[in-house]
């Protein structure tokens, strides 16, 4: 199995890299999770909207889309290569039961997908040079495990220790009346391990992105939210020196 798929872009748009990690709720042939279809349907073992979403902004920037090949359930490919959640044996109160007690042989092979996932991703960037990269991910409005806990944002934004974009990002959108998480639901100085790597280790400016999946999960929802981010983007894209 590839562990990626990259839409190219048109060179008027080679500035700006679009990135989803958690696209697919693909499971590749001879791995068994052992779940129910529903399970794979659910946010646990995909983005719901973020491949669509990045999808409809590469086409809208006429940037390059680099797109998860592969179920988060599979392999967590946002997560440090040594991360205890790499390959969840658990996700919100589910059970992930085919990946309980893998052989080494098992590991390796997930441990590769992760590798060349990352290696391809660097020698894309390295070959296109953008200028920035936006990564899409989506979130559920509420979790099952802690449905107590409001999500109210549409969109959140995170950053780790180079919040340059987010600034600008949550800026430009409180001034359009849209209320943005400021590293919510999620922090990214926990989970931010593709733009660490491919972003803040190197000093190229990154945009991360998280949406609601209730905003996304229809192609009208989709249509509006592309929009609203190529627009972004493009301003964004304005102010880098």
């Amino acid at each position: 199995m590839i562990p990626f798929r990259f839409h190219p872009g048109s060179p008027d748009g080679a500035s700006v890299l679009v990135i989803a990690d958690h696209a697919s709720n693909a499971v590749p042939p001879g791995v068994h999770l052992g779940v129910p279809l529903r399970v794979m349907l659910d946010h646990v073992a995909v983005d719901i909207g973020a491949g669509p979403v990045a999808l409809a902004l590469g086409q809208a920037l006429g940037a390059g889309v680099f797109l998860a090949n592969a179920s988060r359930l599979v392999v967590d490919l946002n997560r440090e290569p040594d991360s205890p959640g790499l390959v969840p044996q658990h996700s919100d109160g589910i059970a992930i039961p085919g990946n309980h007690s893998l052989s080494a042989g098992q590991m390796a092979r997930r441990l590769a997908w992760h590798r060349d996932y990352h290696e391809t991703l660097a020698a894309t960037i390295a070959r296109l040079q953008p200028r920035m990269l936006v990564s899409v991910h989506s979130f559920t409005p509420s979790l099952a495990s802690r449905p107590q806990e409001a999500r109210p944002w549409p969109i959140g934004i995170l950053y780790n220790h180079d919040a340059r974009l987010a600034t600008s990002a949550l800026a430009w959108l409180n001034s359009r009346d849209i209320n943005a998480g400021d590293n919510q639901p999620y922090s990214g100085r926990d989970l931010n391990y593709t733009m660490n790597r491919h972003a803040e280790a190197t000093g190229l400016p990154y945009l991360g992105i998280e949406l609601r999946q209730d905003q996304v999960g229809d192609p009208g929802g989709v249509g509006i939210w592309a929009a609203i981010l190529a627009a972004l983007v493009s301003d964004l894209g304005n102010d880098i020196v």
